[in-house]
């Protein structure tokens, strides 16, 4: 098959892209693309489109928001529709592209039906959280291209409902995510279905010993095409760190929202409870919110998304299983509402903004407990992120490290040796026990020491105001007995 030349062609001494009709497309899907409203390919799509067309395997490295959904999509809608099936089996896909996450699928889905809605080819998406019987219906009717996330694939597989043996080209998008959430063995499992004879496409963010292990064991003499450095952060999007104690982090989300009458936000929690907890809060304060995760049945997933989508809510709270399926265009805020474990996490949930020649903003809200996160990401993206204070959120004093404690002094202790106190602890100080007892007894606060200054840092590093404590706390001792009042307990 002939491919067009690559090459950036010379205009008013510019390098200006090709257009989508110099790739070599078939008709159809050039006036698919043009009813789209896409002239200009992006260059990740510029670089892999030719390269699929000449039918070798392919790896391909690109940051999150580059089109490179499309960048294999409308290749292999060509292919098909170009050459007929090896076997016209009604139940054996030619097409299977893999991907991480329910959102990502149905994406993938939505783009092989735009492009191809003036082909005669077939394609159904199948993922878990909903009913598996009117999948298994839907694929007993034959299809073409089958996109579907790993683990109901196969399900699929083990119920005789799809068969795997006419795959005549795979695509494992997302493969560094794939491997991330655990999807190693399922990936082997399903390679073991595929015919020996296949093209094979990878496409990922980042490349780690993992990828490229798979990349060695899957991929025939790949070509490579890259458009971004590796693990780095779109350069269209626009951090900023926000230094904030944990519990003003929910207040900070809302006041910016409020402040910026931002229309579409998109947070980003560690855990489900704490995506579950942020959106009711946000609720709370007058921000439609929603919250979107694994524990959400797909239903209400869907739902989400679509709200968000469409403007109904302004804030959606996220998870990590989230970053990579939600394709929303011009996304023009995300916010790490904490920073993720995994530093190239960062780069996934910051590259839904800032998409596709866009611009973005992603801001970080950081704890002190972060910032050993917030510096494995400033190293992974090689640059620093700067710090933005908010009036009113400024960020807490850094806590000096704890002092070592000095050996307690000799009174009080457990008599030593032959259990004779030494005369001078005997004598010392015997008035002030006797006193000290006897306030006890009263229930009236012991005395200070008068070694111990007001004010002074005690000898576990922290500094205590002894007026402020007797302002601040009740005037009862820590340990005294509670005082009986006949009348009752009132006022306490």
């Amino acid at each position: 098959m002939n491919t067009p030349n690559t090459t950036l062609s010379q205009v008013n001494g510019q390098d200006t892209p090709l257009q989508f009709d110099q790739l070599g497309l078939a008709a159809p899907i050039l006036r698919a693309i043009q009813e789209a409203g896409y002239t200009t390919p992006t260059p990740i799509q510029a670089k892999a489109i030719p390269q699929v067309l000449n039918g070798g395997d392919l790896l391909a490295g690109a940051q999150t928001g580059t089109g490179k959904t499309a960048g294999f999509t409308l290749p292999i809608l060509h292919i098909l529709s170009q050459t007929p099936a090896s076997n016209p089996a009604k139940s054996k896909p030619r097409c299977l592209m893999l991907t991480p996450t329910r959102e990502l699928a149905a994406q993938i889905e939505e783009s092989v039906q735009t492009y191809g809605k003036y082909l005669h080819l077939k394609s159904m998406v199948v993922f878990g959280g909903v009913s598996i019987n009117p999948q298994i219906n839907r694929l007993s009717r034959g299809i073409d291209i089958l996109v579907a996330t790993p683990g109901r694939l196969l399900d699929l597989a083990n119920q005789k409902a799809v068969d795997l043996s006419g795959v005549e080209i795979l695509v494992l998008d997302e493969a560094d995510r794939m491997l991330d959430m655990g999807f190693i063995h399922d990936i082997k499992k399903i390679l073991a279905m595929l015919p020996k004879k296949r093209q094979n496409l990878l496409f990922s963010a980042t490349f780690s010993d993992e990828i490229k292990r798979l990349a060695d064991n899957l991929l025939n003499s790949p070509a490579f095409v890259e458009v971004a450095r590796r693990n780095t952060a779109s350069e269209m999007v626009t951090q900023t760190v926000h230094l904030v104690k944990q519990a003003h982090k929910s207040a900070l989300v809302s006041y910016l929202i409020k402040q910026n009458n931002w229309e579409q936000v998109l947070i980003f929690t560690r855990t489900k409870h704490g995506a579950n907890r942020l959106a009711e809060k946000l609720v709370k304060d007058g921000i439609p919110a929603a919250a979107i995760h694994g524990n959400k049945s797909q239903g209400a997933r869907t739902k989400a998304l679509a709200d968000f989508k469409n403007g109904n809510i302004p804030a959606l709270v996220a998870t990590d299983i989230a970053a990579r399926g939600l394709d929303i265009d011009q996304l023009p805020q995300v916010v790490n509402f904490e920073l993720p474990n995994v530093p190239e996490d960062y780069v996934h949930r910051i590259g839904r903004t800032g998409r596709a020649g866009s611009t973005g903003a992603a801001i970080s809200l950081v704890d002190f407990e972060e910032s050993k996160y917030l510096k494995d990401i400033e190293k992974l993206i090689k640059r620093e992120i700067p710090k933005v204070t908010v009036e009113g959120f400024e960020p807490p004093a850094k806590l000096e490290p704890e002092a070592p404690r000095p050996p307690r002094p000799a009174q009080g202790r457990r008599p030593q040796g032959n259990g004779q106190k030494p005369a001078n602890a005997r004598n010392a100080g015997q008035g002030q026990q006797k006193n000290t007892n006897q306030a006890h007894k009263q229930g009236q606060a012991k005395p200070k020491s008068q070694n111990q200054p007001q004010g002074q840092a005690m000898p576990h590093g922290r500094l205590i105001s002894e007026a402020a404590k007797h302002q601040a706390m009740p005037q009862t001792p820590l340990f005294a007995p509670k005082p009986v009042h006949r009348g009752g307990n009132r006022g306490r």
